[in-house]
This record gives C-alpha cells, structure tokens and sequence, in this order.
C-alpha cells in the first residue's frame, strides 16, 4: 500500500491535511472518502485498519481531517455540521481535479451523518456506508453534557472531549439542530450500508434502525456484533472493511481480489505481492488467501503469517479428524472449535520430546466440543485428534527438497 500526503482547501479555504491510500503499482478500482468520528482524526487506528483492507481489495482511500481538527488548519470553534459537509463536498472536488472521483462515501459515527448529508450534492457517488452513525446530527449534543446550559447562558462554552478542551459555540448547537436529516435519508435513492453494534454505548442501535427505516432500497445493514464504538478491536476494524469491500463490489463492478498466476493441480503457489513488504498471494487450484507479517515487523497485517498458516492447518485437520470420527461411531457431537497457538521451547522442557537440545517448536492444542457426550466419548475425540494427518507430518521428521525452476 502507498499512503500519500495530500492537502486540499476546505470549505472556508483553509488547508485540509489527508492521507491518500492506494494500492500499488495497479489503478484502484474504485476511490472512496472515508470521514472520521466527532473530534476524532483521520489516523484514528480504526479508520487507518479500515483503509488498509479496502486498498487491499483494490479500493484506494482519501481519509481527511476535517477543519480544526488532526492536521488541519482552521479553528474548531469556527465550524458546524454543515462545515462538515462542505468540507466532504470539497474533498470530493479534490478527488474530482485529479481525475479521480469518489465513488463510495464511508462515515463513521457523526462523520457518518455527515457522509449522508453530502450524498445530496455528490451524484457522481454510487455507493454510502456507515458505521456507528447517529440518525440526527444533534445526537452528539449529549456528549457536551451540562456545558449545553453554559453555551446557552453565554454563547459559548470550552468543553472536554476525549480528554482534549473544545470550544463549543451556540452557532454549533444551532447548526446541528436545524439538520433535516430524515428527508435527505429519504432522498438518497442509492446503495446504504448500515453498520452498527447492538450494544455500541455511545450511539445507539436505534439510530442505526431508524436510518435504515428511512432510507429506500437498495440498503442493507450489517451488526458489528461486539464491537465498540470506536472499533477498538483490530478484528472489528477489518471485519467492517471486508464488509464494505464485499458489499460495494456489487454496486462498484469491483473484480474478484487479483490472482496473479494459477497453480498447477496440486501445487500450493506464493507469488509476491507487496515487494517492498511481506505480503504474499497464496494460490491452490480456485483457492486464494494472503499471508503477510504484523505492523511490528515490517509487514502491513493483511493477512496469515507463516506459523499462522501452519497453525491453520494443523487446527483445520484436528477438526476434520474429530468430526469424520464422530460422524462414523455416531455421536451427538455438535460442534466442534480447535485452538492452536505455537511457540519454542527448550528441548530439556519438553517431557515428550525425543531432542534434549536446542529449542523445538510446539503447538498447543485446545479442543472444545460441545453436545450430549458421555466422558468416555470425549475422552476418544481427545486421542482421535492425535492421529490427525498434519499433526503425524508435523510430529515426524519431515522432508524438505529445494530446487531452480528451469
């Protein structure tokens, strides 16, 4: 992935900082404009995570901050809403100048009703996601709490938000309260994406149920399950791109996830796919997947690394042995979750092992199954795990042969 720096003006003139994110070498097949959270930025972890997977599909990100706020110049206690807006709209512009224009407009909570708002002006966009978004802008008002009196009383008032002092003025309030929010939902008449967690503490579910109510087909929604408000959770992050990357392929013509080279029958094939990175494109017959390395050593954590994928192996052919075993004595098993999780130990640790020297690597197993089994039942699926085809490979002194294609 290249993140580039970029500035626009925004909807007062003032210098707007932004990441452009696209992927490499190819042409992004779609271009999306990502707009953050209230008071947040566009390098808050989730938005970048977010990003990240989208270019992996193909998706190339302007994620900006908006007036006041992150990088950008400006006053915060100069904008509003409908400063919000006016700054998507020019981002849009931006994108436009550069012959690239948006297609897909992704908000994420009050950046959410914001992305909504600016559709309107916006025809070029196909596409709307959301995510953790408030039906009505003056949602975000509960957050200013008991200052709400003061800016009333006094114009303005400073208010702590996420730790960080903000002036708040009554033109803010007022701005926010006069959006006609519903009718422009109504309006839309182009592809929602509504996401949201049921037990999202800071914006309701409601909300999320009323945008959806409002809004005419085609519109979707997706629960983000457990997740918080903020996407805390590197899992909920790209859980919510893969999500909109496979939504939007249907309204965006996005192609399948590129697949440089098949395999021959079989041949498991690694082709590089980020040459200044790890990222590698794995290919078996029809089959496609990434393997890659976390952000701490080098990689972009798009995908598996290398023990992961061993791991996988060994916990996919655990529950396959234990579930055709199952399946044949007749048990009540009804399901059936492998854990595995790999690290070294010394040789002199492990009571099991034949080597006494060195360090060795080991795979610890957990299976949890569930159903109406008796103990001595269990007891059979537990020794049945052992006598997994990957965990003989892996347990025997295995083979490898190296050499130049012609």
């Amino acid at each position: 992935m290249i993140s580039e720096r970029q500035e626009f003006a925004g909807h007062d003139g003032q210098w707007l900082a932004a990441r452009f994110d696209r992927p490499e070498g190819d042409d992004p097949q779609a271009i999306a404009i990502f707009a953050h959270c209230f008071t947040c930025s566009k390098d808050l972890l989730a938005v970048r995570r977010i990003a990240q997977r989208l270019v992996a599909r193909g998706i190339a990100v302007l994620r900006f901050d908006f007036t006041g706020l992150g990088h950008s110049d400006g006053e915060f206690a100069n904008t509003h809403f409908t400063s919000n807006i006016e700054d998507l709209v020019a981002a849009a512009r931006f994108l436009e100048q550069r012959g690239q224009p948006a297609t897909l407009l992704i908000g994420h909570s009050l950046g959410g009703a914001a992305v909504l708002a600016a559709a309107e002006s916006l025809p070029e966009v196909k596409a709307i996601a959301t995510i953790g978004a408030p039906f009505e802008p003056a949602h975000v008002l509960h957050n200013l709490g008991s200052s709400l009196a003061a800016i009333e009383r006094d114009g303005e008032a400073q208010v702590t938000l996420s730790g960080r002092e903000f002036l708040i003025r009554q033109s803010f309030v007022d701005d926010l309260q006069q959006q006609r929010q519903q009718q422009r939902v109504a309006a839309l008449r182009r592809p929602l994406l509504v996401m949201h967690a049921p037990g999202d503490e800071v914006v309701s579910v409601d909300n999320a149920a009323q945008i959806f109510m409002a809004a005419r087909h085609p519109r979707s929604f997706v629960s983000l399950d457990d997740a918080d408000h903020l996407l805390s959770r590197p899992q909920d992050a790209e859980y919510a791109a893969e999500v909109i990357a496979g939504w939007a392929s249907r309204y965006l013509q996005l192609a399948p996830p590129v697949v440089h080279a098949s395999a021959p029958e079989g041949v498991t094939r690694t082709l590089e796919a980020d040459p200044a990175g790890f990222r590698q494109d794995v290919v078996a017959g029809s089959h496609h997947l990434l393997a890659d390395e976390p952000l701490s050593y080098g990689g972009t954590d798009l995908g598996f690394t290398p023990y992961q994928l061993l791991s996988a192996a060994l916990g996919a052919c655990t529950s396959m042995t234990v579930r055709s075993y199952a399946r044949r004595k007749n048990m009540a098993l009804d399901d059936v979750v492998v854990d595995v999780s790999h690290d070294k130990v010394h040789a002199e640790d492990c009571s099991e092992c034949e080597s006494s020297r060195g360090r060795i690597d080991h795979f610890q197993r957990v299976l949890h199954i569930t159903g109406d089994l008796s103990e001595e039942q269990r007891a059979a699926l537990l020794a049945i795990a052992d006598r997994c085809p990957v965990h003989k490979t892996l347990e025997a002194s295995a083979r490898v042969s190296t050499r130049l294609a012609e």
